[in-house]
C-alpha cells in the first residue's frame, strides 16, 4: 500500500532492561576456577579485591565458600568446594554445581589470577561509577536540588576512600604505615566522647548482664538517640550518627513497641539502621567478616551493635580461639575502618566472674561495661575493664517506664541518671539495701510495716519479712529531714499511698509521734503530742502525773521513752543500751549483781 507511511521504531534505550552492569565475565570465570585449586591464588587475589567486585552471583558464592575454607585451613578443591556449598545450602546459586565443574578443571595457572583480579576490581570501580551516574539521574529526574546531589556526591566519594581503607586495592598494605607529622599533630587526649560517655569515635566494647537486667532495652534507646542526634543520661546532644543494629535475640513486635516507648517511629528514626535475624555466617569465619562489612557498607555505619554475640559465632563460647577468630575477622577490619563496635553479652552463672565464656573476650576491646538491676527500676553500669582509662567508670541509672498491663506506652519509657548526690554502696539483699531501695520508692521515713510491703510487691523487689521489718525500723529512727531530698520519681504517681497528699515531690514528711491507738501512717497534719508515761502498778495513782516531754523529731526509746542520741540513733537502734533486754540492765528486771546470765535475764 503506497498510502501508508511508515514511522521508523526508536533504538532500544540504553538503559532498558538488556543493558547490564559493566564487568568482565572472562575474568571472573578464570579467578573463580584458579581459587578453587589454589590457595596462595586466593590469598593474593584477596588483596586485590573483594566479594563485591564480583558482578556474577554463582562466582560470589564460590569466592564465599573458599574465603570460608581458606580461614578455617581446609582443602581446596571443586569437590569440596561443592560439598561447603551443598552444607550452606547454596548450591542452587551455582547451578546446582555444575558451574563448579566448568570452571574448576579448566582453569589458568595460579600465577596469573592476580592479573585477572586487577581486572575484576577496575571493572568494579567503573561500575560503581556507572551506578553513582544513574543514582544522580534519579534524583534529578525525582527534581533533587544542587545540595543534595551534591551531597550524594560526597557520599560516593567518601565509600570510594573507605573501601581504599579497609585495604582493598594495591595500596592497602602502605596504608598501614603512619605519617608521624599527622600522629604527633593529633591530641587524642582531647577525645569528645560518643553521646552517654560510654565509648569514643571508634572504639569496640563489651556491655554484660544477666536476662533481667535489660541490656537491649538501654542500648537500643541509647543507639537511637545517637542515631537521631538526642542527649543520652545527661549527655549534651550531638549530630546524628549512623548506626547499624544487627540483632538475632528480639523479634519484631519486641522491637516496634519498645522502639514507640522510647518515642521513635515513622520519620523518627533518624540514622538508625536495623538488622533483625540477618542471615549473615558466623563472625568469627572469614565469609561472616565479609558479610558484615558489606552490610555496614551499605548502611554507612559508623557505630555498629551486636546483640547478642554468641548468635553470631560457630566455634565453642569457652574456647578462645573463637573470639580470636572474631577479632581477626570481623573486629579487626572495623576498628581499622574507625568503625565502633557494641557485643551485647550474657552475665556467667558466676556473676562475680562477668560475662560467661572465655577470658579471651575481653583481650580486645577498650572497654567493659557490666549492668545488674539493682531493684525498683534501678540499674547500675561498672565499667570493669578498660583499655584507655577515658570517660566515667559508673552510671547510676533509674528507668522510667509506663506501661498499660503488659505493653509499653509510648513515648514513655527513658533511662535517666540517678540525681542525688552520692549513693552508699551496701551488699544487695541487706538491711541497708534495703533501706536505699524503700527510699527511691519515695515513701516517708515514718512508713509502716504493711504500707512498705505493698510498694515493695509493686516494685517487685522481694525481701523477707524480717529484713522488711528492721528496714522500717531504721527508717522511723533516723532524722530524715536532710537526708533524701533530690531522690528521683522513679514510680508512677498513680501509686496508692506513694506520698501524703500536697506533699512535693523529693520533700518527705518529718517524723511525727503518734498517740495511742491511732494509725501509724502520714495525714499531712502534724502529729500528736507524746503520751505521758504510764503509771505502773503500786507507784500511787492519786499522785501528780510527770510532766509529758516536749514534742520533738529525735526518735524516743521504746521503754523508758526519753530521747535516743549517738550512735543509738543513727544505727538505728530502738532502745537505749541501758534499756535493752538483751543486755540485762532492763529496767523492769531486777539486776542482782550476779555474773552468771540467769540473773542478767539474758534469753
Amino acid at each position: 500500500m503506497t498510502n501508508v507511511r511508515h514511522i521508523a521504531h526508536p533504538t532500544a534505550d540504553q538503559d532498558g532492561l538488556n543493558r547490564t552492569s559493566p564487568h568482565d565475565a572472562e575474568a571472573e570465570d578464570y579467578v573463580a576456577g584458579v581459587i578453587m585449586n589454589d590457595r596462595a591464588a586466593y590469598l593474593e587475589c584477596a588483596r586485590l579485591i573483594t566479594r563485591e567486585d564480583i558482578y556474577q552471583p554463582g562466582h560470589r558464592a564460590i569466592w564465599d565458600a573458599v574465603t570460608g575454607m581458606v580461614a578455617e585451613n581446609k582443602q581446596l578443591h571443586p569437590v569440596t568446594v561443592r560439598a561447603e556449598l551443598e552444607k550452606q545450602k547454596r548450591l542452587h546459586e551455582v547451578e546446582g554445581g555444575n558451574l563448579l565443574l566448568r570452571l574448576g578443571y579448566e582453569t589458568v595457572p595460579g600465577v596469573m589470577a592476580p592479573a585477572f583480579a586487577e581486572r575484576i576490581a577496575d571493572v568494579a570501580r567503573i561500575r560503581r561509577h556507572d551506578e553513582h551516574a544513574n543514582n544522580l539521574k534519579a534524583k534529578i529526574l525525582a527534581g533533587a536540588t544542587a545540595e543534595e546531589l551534591d551531597k550524594l556526591t560526597d557520599s560516593h566519594r567518601q565509600q570510594e576512600e573507605r573501601r581504599t581503607t579497609l585495604g582493598q586495592g594495591p595500596s592497602h598494605l602502605t596504608n598501614a604505615f603512619l605519617d608521624w607529622n599527622e600522629h604527633f599533630a593529633t591530641d587524642f587526649g582531647n577525645v569528645e566522647l560518643l553521646p552517654g560517655k560510654l565509648m569514643a569515635p571508634g572504639q569496640q566494647i563489651t556491655l554484660v548482664g544477666d536476662g533481667k537486667a535489660g541490656k537491649s532495652l538501654l542500648v537500643q534507646e541509647w543507639l537511637w538517640r545517637v542515631a537521631t542526634g538526642q542527649s543520652f543520661l545527661g549527655d549534651r546532644p550531638q549530630n546524628p550518627i549512623s548506626v547499624l543494629y544487627v540483632d538475632a535475640e528480639n523479634g519484631h513486635q519486641d522491637i516496634q513497641e519498645r522502639f514507640l516507648s522510647y518515642g521513635g517511629g515513622p520519620g523518627r528514626m533518624g540514622l538508625l539502621t536495623y538488622a533483625s535475624f540477618p542471615p549473615i555466617r558466623p563472625l568469627d569465619t572469614a565469609g561472616g567478616g565479609a558479610d558484615l562489612l558489606a552490610m555496614v557498607g551499605e548502611a554507612e555505619a559508623q557505630v555498629i551493635c551486636l546483640d547478642t554475640v554468641s548468635r553470631f559465632i560457630s566455634g565453642p563460647e569457652n574456647d578462645a580461639d573463637t573470639w580470636l577468630a572474631l577479632y581477626r575477622h570481623t573486629l579487626l577490619p572495623l576498628k581499622r575502618a574507625g568503625i565502633s563496635s557494641i557485643r551485647l553479652d550474657h552475665m556467667g552463672k558466676d556473676g562475680e566472674r562477668g560475662a560467661r565464656g572465655s577470658s579471651a573476650k575481653t583481650q580486645d576491646v577498650d572497654h567493659v561495661w557490666e549492668l545488674r538491676a539493682q531493684g525498683g527500676g534501678t540499674l547500675l553500669l561498672k565499667r570493669t575493664h578498660t583499655r584507655t582509662g577515658i570517660g566515667p567508670d559508673q552510671f547510676v541509672i533509674v528507668r522510667q517506664a509506663r506501661r498499660h498491663g503488659d505493653h509499653y506506652l509510648p513515648g514513655g519509657t527513658q533511662h535517666v541518671l540517678m540525681e542525688y548526690d552520692q549513693m552508699q554502696e551496701a551488699t544487695e539483699g541487706s538491711v541497708e539495701w534495703l533501706v536505699t531501695q524503700i527510699d527511691r520508692l519515695g515513701l516517708p521515713d515514718d512508713a509502716g510495716n504493711p504500707r512498705t510491703k505493698a510498694a515493695l510487691a509493686h516494685a517487685g523487689i522481694k525481701a523477707a519479712k524480717a529484713k522488711i521489718e528492721a528496714a522500717v525500723r531504721t527508717r522511723k529512727n533516723r532524722d530524715n529531714l536532710g537526708s533524701r531530698n533530690g531522690f528521683p520519681e522513679t514510680f508512677p504517681d498513680d501509686v496508692p499511698g506513694e506520698r501524703s497528699p500536697g506533699t512535693p515531690a523529693g520533700i518527705e514528711n518529718p517524723q511525727v509521734n503518734h498517740s495511742p491507738g491511732t494509725s501509724r501512717e502520714p495525714t499531712g497534719n502534724p502529729g500528736s503530742p507524746p503520751p505521758s508515761p504510764s503509771i505502773k502498778r503500786g507507784e500511787g495513782e492519786g499522785g501528780d502525773a510527770p510532766a509529758a516531754p516536749e514534742t520533738t523529731n529525735t526518735p524516743l526509746c521504746t521503754v523508758c521513752d526519753k530521747p535516743l542520741t549517738g550512735y543509738r540513733r543513727d544505727r538505728g537502734y530502738d532502745t537505749h543500751l541501758g534499756c535493752d533486754p538483751d543486755t540485762g540492765s532492763h529496767p523492769d528486771r531486777p539486776h542482782h549483781g550476779h555474773g552468771t546470765d540467769e540473773h542478767h535475764g539474758a534469753a
